[in-house]
């Protein structure tokens, strides 16, 4: 738990069981657009409504999904992410070659997919956004001097802001409610700061 948010960390059958770029596709679109049938994904992915009604069921197999309780019939059945976080580990936690490969393909499918997500934000001609909701988005880049001390101390406090709004908000319905993408970065570059030498400046790009 953290802050009272439950966190999954995935086995091997659950990973093995994502590893596909379609089913990976197909969990993330739970997670952004809410509840969905066989046949609205299959109208988001391009696929069949048998393709992804199989790979709903195998999601399913390993609790990575679940049937909506109370909605839908025998024929149109309901999914859903259940709610709390996933840890995703990455290939070198991964002690065979197959979990190492389900590992790589995961964790590569969920970035390229947030890429995506982002450049469609990116060029998303201004017209198209309802007006109250231009302008609600940030980008922000900033480049800092820390030690391994703060980098955590940093980490931890970012992670209490997202913690709190998960508390804050979850669940919130209304006619002004939209889904929004909230992303908290922080990584180091793999070079020694110059700040020993040279006053340290901060860089910071916007957009």
């Amino acid at each position: 738990m953290t802050n009272g948010t439950q966190v999954r960390t995935l086995d091997a059958g659950a990973l093995k069981a994502l590893a596909h770029p379609l089913r990976v596709k197909i969990f993330d679109l739970l997670a952004a657009r809410g509840p969905q049938t066989a046949s609205s994904l299959a109208a988001l992915v391009g696929e069949t409504s048998g393709s992804t009604s199989y790979h709903l069921r195998a999601l399913a197999a390993h609790d990575l999904i679940r049937e909506v309780e109370g909605r839908g019939t025998a024929r149109e059945r309901w999914w859903e992410r259940p709610k709390g976080r996933i840890d995703v580990p990455g290939p070198d936690e991964m002690t065979s070659p197959a979990n190492r490969a389900a590992a790589q393909i995961v964790n590569s499918e969920f970035f390229r997919l947030r890429h995506e997500t982002l450049m469609a934000y990116v060029n998303r001609p201004q017209a198209d956004v309802p007006e109250e909701w231009r302008d609600t988005g940030v980008i922000m880049t900033t480049h800092l001097d820390l030690t391994p001390e703060q980098a955590v101390s940093l980490r931890d406090e970012l992670e209490a802001i997202v913690e709190g709004a998960i508390e804050r908000y979850r669940g919130q319905t209304g006619p002004d409610v939209r889904r929004v993408s909230l992303r908290t970065e922080l990584f180091d570059l793999s070079t020694p700061s110059t700040a020993s030498s040279a006053p340290a400046t901060d860089s910071e790009e916007e957009a």
